[in-house]
């Protein structure tokens, strides 16, 4: 993997760069759309490409391990082949969604015990084991196994997790030094900075995880709760002490806002499921605000979703229209309502890429933020 940084913000941390994989380039600062079961809910690969032209999306490791299972995606040549996506992807490690089922695991040491969310079935995840999961899916660039805390969390936990998570990194790369790729091309590893909500953990996560020397960094746990002004902090400790050279990901965050005050920081890569999941439940996100399409207001607006028409879709169906899908409860506007906001999400981390190489990103970020903090 290479990470080119093509210009620099001089009044805030934010950069514009551009990674290169093995299955093309991705241009940063980017957001990337959340494909959980090997598929992004309500989208055809097709959109995602013609449409949206996301750069790079997501996999998750713990439920693909589930379902189709990895003797499937192995004998399908990775999960590039099997839901024919020829750009690149990234994979989580399966520790945030290991994390999120509290009730029914077990973490020690040697790793996770757990049962899965489908049929309860116990399954245990070491380090070694998701690395192995990772290189069978054949992702892009792929994560350290961690323990995400949750929020709050208490000091003592905090640090004790943090530590054990740096002890499974070192197992992390050991395995991976041990075992190459399987399909023919370069896997990227990124470790992950733990220490919840304490600056002084998040700084010696940052300087340990910092002194691995790998290729991309993750940061993980901030976006469990916390309030958002926690989670500014915490970045702008974590990016401070991360290699500039190398492309930052901040795991699971957010809303547009987030995403803007966070690139600010200098962050360059994110995901999140709120754009697809709100618009399941009719919220859509714009420029100027957020939309729930659901409400009677919207029933005889026969005028564009979005007249900025960032996607096919924005222009092409009313807001009337739209809202009377949902009413119907027909599929096709949860699909429509998801296309635009992944558009959206997509349209504004380039947007942001041309104010940081134009040289007016900080003023264009402090308009923005204020516009879409509304309800229209």
């Amino acid at each position: 993997m290479i990470f080119d940084i093509k210009g620099l913000d001089q009044k805030s941390s934010a950069r514009a760069g551009e990674i290169t994989t093995d299955h093309g380039k991705i241009q940063t600062p980017i957001f990337m759309p959340v494909g959980t079961v090997a598929s992004v809910k309500g989208v055809h690969q097709t959109e995602l490409k013609e449409d949206i032209n996301a750069d790079i999306i997501l996999g998750n490791t713990y439920h693909l391990y589930l379902r189709p299972q990895t003797k499937i995606l192995e004998k399908a040549g990775g999960l590039h082949k099997f839901m024919n996506w020829d750009r690149p992807l990234l994979t989580d490690s399966g520790g945030y969604q290991v994390y999120s089922l509290s009730d029914s695991r077990k973490i020690k040491e040697e790793g996770v015990n757990f049962k899965s969310h489908i049929d309860g079935s116990s399954h245990f995840f070491s380090p070694e084991f998701s690395m192995e999961i990772q290189r069978i899916i054949g992702a892009d660039i792929f994560m350290a196994f961690d323990e995400c805390t949750p929020y709050p969390c208490d000091y003592n936990y905090a640090k004790r997790s943090m530590h054990m998570t740096h002890r499974w990194l070192e197992r992390c790369i050991q395995w991976l030094d041990k075992n190459p790729e399987k399909y023919g091309y370069k896997q990227t590893f990124f470790p992950i900075v733990q220490g919840s909500t304490y600056k002084d953990l998040r700084k010696q996560s940052a300087e340990y995880i910092a002194s691995v020397g790998a290729e991309g960094n993750a940061i993980g746990g901030l976006s469990v709760g916390e309030p958002a002004d926690e989670m500014y902090a915490m970045t702008e400790i974590v990016t401070d002490i991360l290699p500039k050279d190398k492309p930052r990901y901040l795991m699971g965050v957010g809303t547009p806002i987030n995403i803007l005050e966070n690139i600010a920081l200098g962050i360059d890569m994110f995901d999140c499921v709120m754009p697809t999941r709100n618009a399941r439940n009719g919220m859509l996100f714009t420029a100027y605000g957020s939309i729930n399409i659901k409400n009677k207001k919207w029933e005889d607006d026969f005028s564009a979703i979005d007249a900025m028409g960032i996607t096919t879709v924005d222009t092409y169906y009313s807001k009337a229209y739209l809202r009377h899908l949902f009413a119907a409860k027909e599929y096709l506007g949860k699909q429509i309502a998801t296309i635009h906001n992944l558009g959206f999400y997509l349209w504004l981390v380039r947007e942001a890429r041309k104010h940081i190489l134009a040289g007016d990103f900080t003023e264009w970020k402090n308009k923005m933020v204020k516009q879409m903090d509304n309800r229209l």
